[in-house]
């Protein structure tokens, strides 16, 4: 009983997957608009969209960096914006 090539995945290479499951209590005579409405907001929460859209092409880290800064810059004109 040897270990052969690619048997054992080497340290660090692993990804642990989570999965979670979004749980929606839904009560007697609830408008069921109502639960989906709280399903989709939920759902919106994960992040899994705005994630799979980000892997769906390659960003370089400087153009993360000057996307991360003009977006800081953004928000602190309108912080300065509503102190006036």
């Amino acid at each position: 009983m040897g270990n052969r090539a690619g048997s054992i995945p080497a340290l660090g290479t692993r990804k642990e997957v989570v999965y979670a499951m979004i749980i929606v209590p839904v009560k007697e005579g609830e408008n069921i608009e109502r639960a989906i409405k709280k399903f989709k907001r939920k759902f919106d929460k994960t992040g899994v969209v705005k994630e799979l859209r980000a892997r769906q092409q390659f960003d370089k880290p400087s153009e993360l960096k000057r996307i991360k800064m003009a977006h800081a810059k953004y928000v602190q004109s309108l912080h300065a914006h509503d102190d006036m």
